[in-house]
This record gives C-alpha cells, sequence and structure tokens, in this order.
C-alpha cells in the first residue's frame, strides 16, 4: 500500500542494493519530483527503464556496476547535471551522443571502463566543469575538445595512452587539477603559460618527465599545492622548484635522486614530502627550515646517521615518520622532540639502539623496528601513568605502600638534600613545553576570540544598566504574570448569567453541553462538570461548580473535568472553589442540584482523546548466530526444518520462550556467547519474562519441536550441511532521513568497511538501518515530528519496493532504549555487560550498576591495607592453656542437646566432644557473674577489716548473678531446619526461663569462636554423616581422623578424612580407627592406632592419646596401639588401602594467609581472615588469595565479576612483591585456582577439606 510520500522525495541513495535481472523497483517512476540518485555497486547490467520518468533528475551515479553501455534512457533527462559511470564496462560505442548537448550538463565521469576513443560530441558539452576520463585505452584527444570545454576546473586524463596532448590545453585557464600520470607523453613537453595560474594540483606520475620535458621557471604558478613527479627519470631534484612558494604536498619518490637542496626562504609552507626510493644519504638541507612539515616518507634509500639533520626536533608539527630500508645504525634525539609523531617506521635498518627519550612521546601509537636484529632497546623509564592499566588504579608496589601508610624506602633516601635531579622528568617538562609550543597558535586563536565576546559582552552590561525602578507587590506581579486567556471557545455565550443548571460531558478533552432532558444521566465511563447558578435576594449571582468522576472513567477524562472546571470559574470571574463528586460517594449538596437522585448508566457515551495502542502479534523468528571477535552476527532464516545446520547455532525467538539450538558440530564457545546474548535481550527486551532453553542437536526436547512445527517428533529429513562456506551476510546499509521545504531525502551515511558504529546515530536525526531480512527505524530523542512521520512513511516503501524474503520485520528503535537485536547491529555497543553483579542491592541503588560510571566518578577507591600488615604471630601453648583456663574459669554449668528427628534431645555425656557434620547441637552454658559488692580488695589494711566484716555480714545473703550463652553449631553438611527449629521451639523455652539473661550465637563448623573451643579442652572431633545413622550402622569400615591446630592449640580439632594414605603428613597426628570383621577371642572388635610423625610437635602427642581413648574409643571396646612414622605394621597400611608416599613437610602452616577480595563495598578492598580459616571461608562472590609461603593462589569463585577477578590480580602481584622485598629467601609465584578444579597443593591448606556445599536451587 503506498503511503503517498514518494513523490516527495528529491534524492535517495540505491547503492549496495542488488538490482540484477528485473530487480529494480518500478517505483521509483513514482518520485518524479527526484533531483538525485545515486545507484552504485547495484548490480545493474543496463540502464533501468524507470530513469526515463525522473524529467527533473540532475545528478546521477552508476559508479562499479555491470554497464556496457547508458544508450536511450539518459537522453531523457533534460536537465542533468552530472553523469558519473566509472568502473564498468562501457565502450564509446556505448555512449549516447546527444546527452553531450545538454546545456546543464557540467560533471562528467567515464572513468575506469573500456574507451579506447574520447565519447563523440564531447566538444559540445561546453558547460562542463568536470572531466575524467582515467583508467581507459584512450590514445589522442582532439583539439576541438581542449578549445570549447574552457570552463574546465578538473581534468583527469591519467592512465590512458596518450603519447601528446594538443597545445589548445593552454586555453583552459581556470583549471585547478590536472592530473596526467601514467601515461607516455613521450612527445608532450610541459609549457606552463601564465594563464595557468589557478593551477592547485598538477599530477606527472610516470609520464617519462626529466629536467629537458619539465618547465624552467615555476613562480608563474603561484598557487600550486601539489605536484606530484613520482616515477619518472629525475637525477637530480629539478631547479628552481622551490619558486613554489604555497607548495604543500611534494612527491618525487621512485626516480634516481641522489641529493635535494632546500633554499633559505623555500616551502614555507611544505606539509608532506615524498622522498622515497631513491639513492639519497642525506635527508634535504634546509629541511629543519619546514616547520609545518607533518609527514616524511624517505624510505628505500641509502640514508646514514650523519644524514639525518640533529635539528629534526625542530619540526614539532611532524606526525608521521618512515625511514625504512636504509643504512641507519642510529637516530637523532631531536626525534624525541617531535611531540606530535604518532608514527614511526625504522624497520629494516641497521639500528643498534635509540634516544632514551623516544619512551616519552606523548602521541607516538606506532613504532616498527622489525629486521634491526642487533638493536638494544634503551631501559623504559618508569612511568605512573601507564601503570594504570586497570580501571585507572596504581598498583605498583611503592605507591600501594605509600597508600598503606608504609614507606618504600629508607629514611636516608628521603632527606631532600640527597635527591638528585630527575633527568627523566626534565625530559618529561621539555616535551610538555614542545607540546604547549606546537598548539600555541590555535590556542591563541581561541583566546583571542574568547577575549573579544568577553570584551564586547562587558560594554552591552555596561550600556543596558537598568535604573532605579520601584518594587512589585505580590499582587501586582500575580496580575502581570497572569495568562490572558480566552474561554469562548470551551463555554458558549450567556452560561452563568441567570440562574440555571448547566451540564458539560467530557468528549476528546473538551467539554460539550449535554440536552436539559438528560442532565441527570451520568455514564460510569465519563465525567461532567456541573454550573448551578443562584440569585440572591440582593440580585448578585453566585455559582457552584462541580466535576464529577465515573468509576469507569480513563484518566484524560478526569484529568480535563478537574482543568476545565479551573477553566470554567476564570471564565465567570467566580470567588468559589471547585468540588470534586465521586461516583458513589456524592454529597447530599450535589444530589440536590438534581432532586435528591440521578441515574447510573453502564458504559461510556464519549470516547477518549487518548490513542487507542493496540499490540502487534509476536511473530517467531529464527536466527543464525556466528560470532566474529565479540560481534554477535543474528542472521533470520525461515522457521523450517530446511533452515538448521549442524555446523551452526541457531537462536529460535518464540517469546515467552527463547530456544538455544547448537548443532552437532557447532562449537561450543559460540553457544556460549549466544546464550550470553539471550541473556541479555531477555533482561532488556522482555524485562526476564522469557525463558531461556538450551538443546544440542543429539537430544532435542519435544517442546521445541511442538514450538518449531507443531509436532512433538523431529522432521523427518535429515539435517545437513547446506550454507555455503563463503556465505557472506548482506552488506548493511544506513539511511539517513532528512527534510526540507516540501521534499524528503535520503542519502547514506558512509560505513568504512561495512562497520557500524554508534556514534553514527545523530540525536535530531532518523535513520533507516536495512539488513535485508531485517528494517529498523531509529528514531533519535529530539527528531521533530515531521522527521518522525517522513521516517515512518520512507521505511514502510523500503520495505515494499525492494526484493526481501517474506519472514522480513520492520522495527521501531528509539534513542536509549534499543532492543539487543539492533544493538548488536553495531561493533562495541553491546560487546560487554559492564555491570558488577557482585555488588549488594543497597549498593546498587546508592551508587547504580555501571562501572564505567563509577569509576569516573569515585577514581575507583581500593584499600590493599591488609597485603602490607604482618601476619598474626602464633600463640604459645603456655598462653593457650592459660586462656583455655580463663574462659572456663567462669563456667558453671554446659548442658549438651543434639537434633534428633524434629526434637532437641539430651547428648549422652560420652559424646560431648563429638560432632558430625550433617547433625546440629546445642549447649546452653551457664557463667557467673562475680557481685560487684563481694569484691573485697587485698590491699586495705588492717584498718578496714570491722567495715568489710559488716558489709559481708549485710551481703552474705545476695546471691551472685549470672548469664546464659547458648551456643547453636551447625555442620556443614546440616539443613537450615534445625535452626528453624531450635528458634521455634527450645530457644522459646530458654527464654522464658532465662528472660533477660539468655544470649544466642549460632556458630557454624569450623568457625566456632575461642570461648566455646575452650570448654572441649582440645578434645574436639568432628565425624562424617549423620549421628543416628553412623551409630547404628556399627562403624564397619576404618576410619581416619587428623589432629590439627590453626594458629594455637586453643583451636585444636580431630576431622575425618578420606581413608587414603595420600591424606599423611609428617608434620601432624592421626587417628586410625581399624574394626575386625568379627571380635577376636578377647572381645576386642578392632584396634585405634595413634599415628605420630617424625614432624609433629610432642605437645600433641598426649592430646591425641586422649581424644583417642576418650572419643574415638569412647566404648572401649578397640585396642590402643600408638605407632611412630616408620614403624607401622602392615595391617595399618592395609586399612589405608595399601602403602604409598605421601608429604613428609609441613612447613606452609607457618606461612598460611587467606585474603578475601571482594567489591561489596562499592569500591575494591582486601580483608584477611584468621589464621584459623577453614574451607567454607571460600567466598562464592568474591575472589580469595591463599599464601602458603611458597604459591600464591588466586581462587575465583563461580560468581565473581569479572571486575574483581583483574583487580584481585593486580593485588596478588603487589602482595607478591611485598613479599620478596621482606622474605627474599621466600620467592612466591602466582598460580590461579578456579572453584571446583582445585589441586592437592591448594586442598593441603585447608583442614578437612571435602566436597564444596551446593547452595539450594542450584
Amino acid at each position: 500500500m503506498s503511503t503517498g510520500v514518494l513523490p516527495f522525495v528529491r534524492g535517495i541513495d540505491f547503492s549496495r542494493n542488488d538490482f540484477s535481472g528485473e530487480r529494480f523497483p518500478h517505483e521509483l517512476e513514482q518520485m518524479t519530483h527526484m533531483t538525485w540518485l545515486k545507484l552504485n555497486r547495484a548490480q545493474l547490467e543496463r540502464v533501468p527503464d524507470e530513469l526515463s520518468r525522473l524529467t527533473e533528475l540532475e545528478h546521477l551515479q552508476m559508479a562499479r556496476n555491470k554497464l556496457a553501455n547508458v544508450h536511450g534512457e539518459l537522453s531523457d533527462l533534460p536537465h542533468l547535471r552530472s553523469v558519473i559511470v566509472r568502473h564498468n564496462q562501457i565502450k564509446t560505442s556505448g555512449i549516447p551522443t546527444d546527452i553531450f548537448r545538454m546545456k546543464d550538463l557540467t560533471i562528467i565521469d567515464f572513468s575506469n571502463n573500456s574507451l579506447r576513443d574520447v565519447p563523440s560530441n564531447l566538444e559540445y558539452a561546453k558547460c562542463t566543469i568536470v572531466l575524467n576520463l582515467s583508467h581507459n585505452n584512450i590514445e589522442n584527444i582532439p583539439n576541438q575538445v581542449f578549445s570549447n570545454l574552457v570552463d574546465l576546473i578538473l581534468l583527469d586524463l591519467s592512465d590512458n595512452k596518450l603519447d601528446v596532448l594538443q597545445p589548445q590545453i593552454r586555453r583552459l585557464i581556470n583549471l585547478q587539477v590536472l592530473k596526467l600520470s601514467n601515461n607516455p607523453l613521450n612527445h608532450f613537453q610541459l609549457k606552463l603559460m601564465p594563464s595557468m595560474k589557478t593551477l592547485r594540483v598538477l599530477s606527472l606520475r610516470n609520464t617519462h618527465r626529466n629536467l629537458n620535458n619539465l618547465p624552467p621557471m615555476w613562480d608563474d604558478l603561484e598557487n600550486l599545492q601539489e605536484i606530484d613527479l613520482a616515477e619518472n627519470d629525475l637525477m637530480t631534484f629539478p631547479p628552481n622548484l622551490h619558486q613554489l612558494k604555497n607548495l604543500a604536498k611534494l612527491d618525487v619518490s621512485r626516480n634516481k635522486i641522489s641529493k635535494i637542496e632546500f633554499p633559505e626562504g623555500s616551502f614555507e609552507n611544505l606539509r608532506t614530502l615524498n622522498i622515497s626510493v631513491n639513492e639519497l644519504s642525506a635527508f634535504p638541507e634546509g629541511i629543519v627550515r619546514c616547520i609545518k612539515l607533518q609527514k616524511i616518507y624517505a624510505s628505500y634509500n641509502k640514508l646514514v646517521f650523519s644524514g639525518l639533520p640533529g635539528g629534526i626536533g625542530k619540526l614539532i608539527q611532524l606526525e608521521l615518520l618512515y625511514l625504512s630500508y636504509n643504512d641507519l645504525e642510529l637516530i637523532p634525539e631531536g626525534i624525541s622532540r617531535c611531540v606530535k609523531l604518532q608514527k614511526l617506521k625504522l624497520d629494516s635498518n641497521k639500528l643498534i639502539t635509540l634516544p632514551d627519550g623516544i619512551h616519552l612521546l606523548p602521541d607516538l601509537k606506532e613504532m616498527d623496528l622489525q629486521n634491526n636484529p642487533d638493536i638494544v632497546m634503551p631501559p623504559k623509564p618508569s612511568d605512573k601513568q601507564k601503570a594504570l592499566a586497570y580501571y585507572n588504579i596504581d598498583f605498583s608496589l611503592s605507591h600501594q605502600m605509600k597508600v598503606a601508610g608504609q614507606s618504600p624506602h629508607s629514611s636516608a633516601s628521603s632527606v631532600p638534600g640527597n635527591v638528585p635531579k630527575d633527568a627523566v622528568q626534565r625530559k618529561k617538562d621539555f616535551i610538555r613545553r614542545r607540546r604547549y609550543q606546537a598548539d600555541q597558535d590555535g590556542a591563541s586563536k581561541v583566546i583571542q576570540g574568547m577575549s573579544k565576546i568577553a570584551r564586547d559582552k562587558n560594554m552591552n552590561q555596561s550600556e543596558d544598566l537598568p535604573g532605579t525602578q520601584p518594587v512589585m507587590t505580590w499582587k501586582e506581579k500575580m496580575e502581570k504574570t497572569q495568562p490572558k486567556l480566552d474561554y469562548s471557545a470551551f463555554f458558549e455565550e450567556g452560561v452563568g448569567e441567570c440562574e440555571g443548571l448547566w451540564v458539560w460531558e467530557i468528549e476528546n478533552f473538551n467539554p460539550q453541553l449535554v440536552d436539559e432532558d438528560y442532565q441527570d444521566n451520568f455514564y460510569e465511563g465519563d465525567c461532567y462538570l456541573i454550573l448551578k447558578t443562584i440569585k440572591e435576594l440582593s440580585g448578585n449571582l453566585t455559582h457552584q461548580i462541580y466535576y464529577w468522576i465515573g468509576e469507569k472513567t480513563t484518566l484524560d477524562k478526569g484529568m480535563c473535568a478537574a482543568v476545565h472546571a479551573v477553566n470554567l470559574r476564570n471564565y465567570l470571574r467566580a470567588s468559589c472553589r471547585t468540588i470534586r463528586e465521586e461516583m458513589n460517594d456524592e454529597s447530599d449538596e450535589f444530589l440536590e442540584l438534581f432532586g435528591g437522585e440521578i441515574i447510573y448508566v453502564a458504559g461510556a457515551r464519549t470516547q477518549s482523546g487518548f490513542f487507542t495502542v493496540e499490540k502487534t502479534a509476536f511473530v517467531k523468528r529464527l536466527y543464525r548466530a556466528t560470532v566474529n571477535g565479540s560481534l554477535v552476527i543474528m542472521e533470520p532464516v525461515p522457521v523450517n526444518a530446511e533452515s538448521l545446520d549442524p555446523r551452526f547455532v541457531f537462536l529460535y525467538d518464540c517469546g515467552k520462550t527463547i530456544w538455544i539450538w547448537s548443532g552437532i558440530r557447532s562449537r561450543i564457545t559460540v553457544a556460549n556467547k549466544i546464550r550470553l546474548f539471550a541473556v541479555r535481550m531477555n533482561k532488556r527486551d522482555r524485562k526476564g519474562k522469557s525463558e531461556i532453553e538450551t538443546c544440542n542437536q543429539r537430544k532435542v526436547p519435544e517442546e521445541f519441536w511442538n514450538e518449531f512445527h507443531g509436532s512433538p517428533d523431529a522432521p523427518e529429513e535429515p539435517i545437513v550441511e547446506h550454507v555455503p562456506l563463503d556465505f557472506e551476510p548482506e552488506r548493511k546499509k544506513l539511511y539517513n532521513v532528512q527534510i526540507g521545504m516540501g521534499f524528503i531525502e535520503l542519502p547514506q551515511v558512509e560505513l568504512k568497511s561495512g562497520v557500524l558504529k554508534q556514534n553514527m546515530l545523530q540525536t535530531k536525526s532518523v535513520y533507516i538501518l536495512d539488513c535485508t531480512s531485517d528494517i529498523f527505524l531509529w528514531v533519535g530523542k529530539k527528531a521533530n515530528r515531521l522527521l518522525k512521520m517522513a521516517g515512518h512513511k520512507l521505511v514502510m516503501e523500503l520495505h515494499s519496493m525492494l526484493e526481501r524474503p517474506e519472514y522480513t520485520q520492520i522495527s521501531r528503535e528509539t534513542e536509549g532504549e534499543e532492543s539487543t537485536m539492533f544493538r548488536s547491529k553495531f561493533v562495541g555497543w553491546d560487546d560487554i555487560v559492564p555491570f558488577d553483579f557482585t555488588m549488594t542491592a543497597d549498593t546498587v541503588q546508592r551508587r547504580g550498576a555501571d562501572v564505567k560510571v563509577i569509576l569516573e566518578r569515585d577514581k575507583m577507591k581500593t584499600d590493599l591495607v591488609a597485603l602490607f600488615l604482618d601476619r598474626l604471630p602464633p600463640m604459645s601453648h603456655e598462653d593457650s592453656d592459660q586462656m583455655i583456663m580463663d574462659c572456663n574459669a567462669d563456667l558453671e554449668v554446659i548442658e549438651a542437646f543434639v537434633l534428633q528427628g524434629r526434637k532437641f534431645v539430651k547428648l549422652p555425656s560420652n559424646e560431648f566432644g563429638t560432632f558430625y557434620t550433617m547433625d546440629c547441637y546445642v549447649f546452653l552454658c551457664r557463667y557467673g557473674v562475680p557481685n560487684e559488692d563481694s569484691d573485697i580488695s587485698d590491699e586495705e589494711g588492717e584498718e578496714g577489716d570491722e567495715e568489710r566484716a559488716s558489709k559481708s555480714d549485710k551481703t552474705e545473703d545476695k546471691a551472685d548473678d549470672f548469664k546464659c550463652v547458648v551456643y547453636f553449631w551447625q555442620g556443614r553438611d546440616a539443613g537450615n531446619m534445625g535452626w528453624l527449629q531450635f528458634t521455634f521451639s527450645l530457644q522459646k523455652k530458654f527464654e522464658e526461663l532465662f528472660k533477660d539473661k539468655l544470649e544466642v550465637v549460632r556458630m557454624y563448623q569450623q568457625q566456632e569462636n575461642h570461648k566455646f573451643l575452650s570448654h572441649f579442652n582440645k578434645k574436639f572431633v568432628i565425624r562424617r554423616g549423620r549421628r543416628n545413622l553412623t551409630m547404628n550402622s556399627g562403624g564397619k569400615w576404618p576410619e581416619l581422623f587428623h589432629m590439627r591446630a590453626n594458629g594455637s592449640s586453643l583451636c585444636t580439632r580431630t576431622i575425618q578424612i578420606d581413608c587414603k594414605t595420600d591424606q599423611l603428613n609428617s608434620g601432624f597426628c592421626y587417628i586410625l580407627r581399624r574394626p575386625f570383621p568379627i571380635a577376636d577371642d578377647e572381645g576386642v572388635n578392632g584396634v585405634v592406632y595413634i599415628w605420630i610423625g617424625n614432624k609433629s610437635e610432642s605437645y600433641y602427642h598426649p592430646v591425641a592419646k586422649e581424644v583417642a581413648d576418650e572419643l574415638i574409643n569412647r566404648e572401649g571396646d578397640f585396642s590402643m596401639e600408638i605407632i611412630n612414622e616408620g614403624e607401622e605394621p602392615d595391617e595399618f597400611w592395609e586399612a589405608l588401602g595399601g602403602k604409598k608416599p605421601f608429604e613428609t613437610n609441613a612447613d606452609f602452616m607457618n606461612y598460611t594467609r587467606l585474603f578475601r577480595c571482594t567489591n561489596e563495598k562499592g569500591y575494591f578492598s582486601v580483608s584477611e581472615k584468621t589464621v584459623d580459616f577453614c574451607q567454607d571461608d571460600l567466598d562464592d562472590d568474591d575472589v580469595m588469595i591463599i599464601d602458603n609461603g611458597e604459591l600464591v593462589f588466586l581462587w575465583i569463585g563461580t560468581r565473581a565479576s569479572e571486575v574483581e577477578g583483574k583487580l584481585a590480580y593486580k593485588a596478588a602481584q603487589v602482595y607478591i612483591g611485598h613479599m620478596q622485598n621482606k622474605q627474599p629467601d621466600k620467592p612466591r609465584k602466582l598460580v590461579l585456582s578456579l572453584k571446583f578444579h582445585e589441586s592437592k597443593r591448594f586442598k593441603r591448606i585447608f583442614h578437612g577439606w571435602s566436597k564444596h556445599k551446593v547452595p539450594a536451587g542450584d
């Protein structure tokens, strides 16, 4: 269906569409007012017939097609101004002769074709200003061409077979660009006439030029800016070429020049110099005076170090310097003063070293030093700015120690008088000054302009100073600012001027007067405005204004009723207030207006003023997904089994479900990226309401096939490879919708290499992105209404006029709310999700989730102080024993309970100190709190004896106070049901008994506090499994227990581990419980071995014997046997699965440290866990740094963010550098460790390592 917009189109760019065969859109002939048309790279084989209808066409481009002729249609375009048909297959006979007789024709471009002669009648195109016949096979130019085309500005005859040019060329007095390159011109001698003063560009590359056929004088060409004399027979530099005062670009490459001289005062405006592929051994003398030089090409010469001027540093505007393939051994120090240098090529020389200052060039982006085998790079100075590689944070050791409050240097070196001057800093300051000097010209112009504006502004302000005026009152201000509105358009004349009742209904935002017969009928979906006018005895009129709101009315009606009630009051100049009445809640005064009763009518009589938006039906779409670097490419394909290919991953969007189908030969990395794409798509476009399902070709669920083709069965035809290996998606085309006074234009945005970037979209514009099978209309926030309407109609026309697949869809995109599919078409828009998911909800609410914004605002605060603190020293055994005594001194009673079934029962006394990983325990401890009055100081003398005696008599009946603490202990394999059972049953009983004297402490396995551990006096055993199950099964298998203390003997635990030989370590004590299959004659059921490691501390030997005797063998039916390492019986090894090598060194216990790296505070911080850490201290949301004295492990949790991983990596490097200075005899190596993939060296750091806990729902 036509939108009627095509006749208003003045220009359109249809380049890069496929118009081969009969695909050219016939709708083009409706664009009768078109003035320009681009059909470049459109696969055209002939000139479309539709062009003959475009009688107002002025500019036509059909470059890079397959045209053999342009006969017919071009002759029907009387207003044609430019014809550009380069890069085709047009012959001379294929050009109509009558087109050159058009009076308005000014631009002719038949370059890169198959012309052998100049087109006939070309001399009649007398208005031509641009003529391009380059890259053809033309051998001669007729005299008439130069005689008649005297208005030519640009003439390009390069890459032909011209041997001579007619002397009439001197008649081209307006010529500015002359290109004759790559022609023989053996019989042509360039004679520059004074009439050619306008010439700006002269190209004579590869035209057999030498000193004999070049003009001897150049001073007449005062406007010449570019000259190309490359690939000629020049043996010496052309003399008098320096007469070209305004020359900006000079190319004499690929000649045989051995010496060049620049006289003083010459080439002052030169910006580009190309002297490559010559025989030069030195730069031109005086080149350092060309201070505007920006680019120098001097590769493939014989340059040596002495041939480079020492004052090359004066070229402060130099940006590019090519010196490849020369004989350079050194380069001058002055190059490091070219502060704007961006590219430096020195490959294939004989360089030995470079100047020290080469690293300090601020803009240097590329430096090529290949094929210099003997080069030794100068040491790179420490540059703080280049160290900020991770989120703008300086992770250098010296900086972090300074932040932590520690000095990285000795005190002697900090004395100001002893610090030498920094040579590197001096060079930096010099380069900064030179850079300022290079930019000074532009900056001075800006400052002058700003100063002028400021002076003009001050002058205007001084002229417009107001005089003294009286101060206005608030009433005068209100009257002055009150808008003068005319309400006569809403209310009829005579309303409210006499007694009566008027009722209006709201329709399409405006009040409409209701007939008197229906004033008491109120529709529940409408709103009404009611006016009651009463005449008082004094003759004055009073008004009552109501607005009535129906229960089912729309928002616009209710709002307009309130607004027009105020408008009615202003119209009547009344002083009453407007009164709101709601349906079913009317006031008595309101009902009295209608005789005490009104009639409710269902429905609504008037229409809403809002547009009704109907949701379009969702269409299922299938995308073939590919990955190109970080860019995800989604190619829509038909929804059928023939579209599937086992080498690809497909995304099937069903609305409520997003399926990801992976072929058997597809790559898993691609599937993972497509899943991330689907997650972003669901989060941004569906608000998380869609389900994401993945399946593989080998196992496809029935639900997928049901959604795919309505049947749970897989298709009968096999899924085969059908996509060509060289398949490339259609090139994207971005159209910019432009409007003017009665016309529309649709040019294309130039896409370099076909790449789309987000910055191409301007907020005041509307764009159409054509991806052939997807068309997007993008609307900027500041685009005007007419532009939006034009874009909407044009996208409909583009969809219909060009040949497309049936499954093509049109999508509307609004700036800031673009869909994930639209963003995926642009490079770098949606490649990485810039969020840190480890932040808490409170942090995200306060600071946002965008890491880039946080870094820019906060400069990413860090806290690495913990890395520089000393390790907590271990507590001596004497201090530990004393601490146990002190913690037990005030303990009066301790009672233990264990969860059995659904209730807590009292724990048998012989099980005190034995815990199971799947159980929960409760310990009720009563602590004595001495009465303050009972404390009698021993320092008091004998004189106080009587006073103390009297106090004692008064307080002897007063008992000491107490406090109860309930410890809830939960095993690492126990669920939370035990805690819930405790809080709803046992805890309530304790609270009733002890009231405010009760304190509840919840603890987890191996995370107990010292007070609690002291009550067991180092006899703390943790067994695997559940208490009842283990006791009932009888323990018919061998069990191995590992005794270990972390930090102090107070934290001694004996934990059951895997019963294997490789679990042993010579630095600890172990207890092996080995049951017999059948009790022996003496009734002994087994043996308990107490294995003493050779390097274990003797302090723990009696402790191990007590634990084995009281807790492991508490029934007393096992024999006890203490064995030292190396004295084991065969039965011992048999119980451990055979004798195998085991570790003999436990020195890591003296160095173990655990650091946690997190962003939960809103910035990156590192904190250290206590020395008594365990496996459960590894937080899955964070990154951990673990040190064992030899290796520093970087452990990354499965839910840790990429930001935390990168910052933790740098923090670990800082820690290793710090420990290298502190403990040079203990070098450390950084090792990565992932959850579920930990090495044995990592696991041994943790006491009683077992499987990771899996959170509920994972």
